[in-house]
């Protein structure tokens, strides 16, 4: 086994979100040109500097003025606006991250032909930055091939499209093609900030499993066993796997009301037994399993169909019964040959020290015990791995191998995890 790696620092516990950035936003004409504000408001709410560079046809949807109130800035369409700053070179070559969201099927067409006949497309020629796209369009057009092979074009030249959302689009229709929140935007696109490697396009038609939240186990109508997760972890992994171009089912227990991230076929499950039960029939069609959920160890051994009142029909105790080990479960299903022995399980500790041993120490039991290939290692208390929105952490290997996780956001972790996750995948096929 390789030597210890260093924990998180007390400094880096607490650090700051990433440093404030340049940011393009960069809005076509669509009906999804209304949610920009709300992304723009994101960004500038966490003290980014953002210009907001619409085309003609968006200002149809939404006046300059708002987009000016809310980014601080001047907004311009044309390359002939504020000429002395020659802002059709300055925009791109300064800028730390562009997003264009909405992005419609005509501003891809335009963007991969090079033209550079307004102020949005020629700021995308000028970035050398991380450049995002987010699509919006009715199901046809994204699934056009002209549209498809215009978004190969960009990301086989390093843009990033990301996976549109299904759901309600204009009028009655609905289908692929919505406008992912733009909160998932957000965080995706503030990733890229922290890591601007972060979303390649390594899991093509890889499978993957994840499981979320935390699990609640009724003891009547009322209470229930549960516990702390908010969800986010496993969302950001589910999210960010979809992104890296994977075919993502996500098995979700309760959460903290978190947004079902775009291209991911959602599962919602109550109780530990719930969640077993989906992730079983899931796994045998997955190259990758992930439990991050936070799954009961217990649940009451019996469940009152009426609440429990107050007096003498109250309990002296609460008797309990362990819940399935849903992870050792998939190990040894995989050990059974019931789901190929190639797929790559990952499991989930949160872990405290005591006098008998520190969190790596049984991390490591943990690890020999479970049988995974590998373990996210989370040191929890207050303020860490629950209910916040940055994480750390180790991830421990069936190899020996062990690495620090930095501190950073759960997407950046997301994205240490899925970097180990495709190597193993595409090392099993070779």
């Amino acid at each position: 086994m390789s030597a210890s790696p260093q924990a998180p620092s007390a400094q880096a516990q607490s650090a700051p979100a990433v440093p404030h950035k340049r940011i393009v936003v960069g809005v076509a004409g669509g009906i999804a040109a209304y949610k920009a504000c709300t992304l723009v408001r994101y960004f500038t709410e966490a003290g980014h500097h953002v210009r907001v560079v619409p085309t003609e046809s968006a200002l149809e949807f939404v006046g300059k003025a708002t987009f000016e109130a809310l980014s601080g800035n001047p907004v311009h369409t044309g390359v002939f606006s504020d000429v002395p700053q020659v802002p059709h070179v300055r925009l791109g070559q300064d800028a730390d991250l562009v997003v264009v969201a909405p992005a419609t099927a005509d501003l891809m067409a335009r963007a991969v032909s090079g033209r550079a006949d307004d102020l949005l497309t020629a700021t995308l020629l000028t970035a050398r930055c991380p450049v995002v796209f987010a699509p919006a369009m009715h199901t046809e057009m994204w699934e056009h091939p002209a549209t498809v092979a215009n978004v190969a074009t960009l990301r086989s030249r390093g843009t990033i499209v990301l996976e549109p959302a299904s759901g309600r689009l204009t009028g009655k229709d609905t289908g692929a093609g919505r406008l992912p929140d733009p909160d998932e935007i957000g965080l995706l696109a503030t990733l890229l900030l922290e890591r601007a490697d972060a979303m390649p396009r390594d899991l093509e038609g890889v499978r993957v499993l994840v499981s979320a939240g935390g699990t609640r186990e009724p003891l009547d109508p009322v209470r229930f066993l549960g516990n702390r997760s908010s969800g986010k972890q496993g969302y950001a992994l589910a999210r960010l796997a979809a992104q890296r171009g994977a075919d993502v089912v996500l098995v979700s227990g309760y959460t903290t009301g978190l947004a079902e991230p775009a291209g991911v076929d959602v599962v919602h499950v109550k109780t530990a037994e719930d969640m077993q039960s989906a992730v079983t029939k899931h796994a045998p069609q997955c190259d990758a399993i992930v439990m991050a959920a936070a799954v009961a160890d217990f649940r009451p051994t019996t469940t009152v169909a009426s609440k429990i009142k107050k007096g003498s029909g109250e309990p002296d105790s609460v008797a309990l019964t362990k819940n399935p080990d849903i992870l050792a479960g998939i190990v040894e299903s995989r050990r059974a040959g019931r789901i190929p022995a190639s797929s790559v399980v990952v499991g989930f500790a949160a872990e405290t020290g005591d006098a008998q041993g520190d969190v790596l120490t049984y991390a490591r039991a943990k690890l020999e015990r479970k049988g995974c290939d590998l373990l996210v290692v989370n040191a929890v208390g207050e303020g860490k791995a629950f209910e916040v929105d940055h994480n750390d952490g180790w991830l421990l290997a069936a190899d020996g191998s062990e690495s620090a996780l930095e501190h950073g956001s759960k997407s950046l972790m997301a994205s240490r995890v899925l970097d180990a996750v495709a190597r193993l995948v595409h090392s099993g096929r070779e």
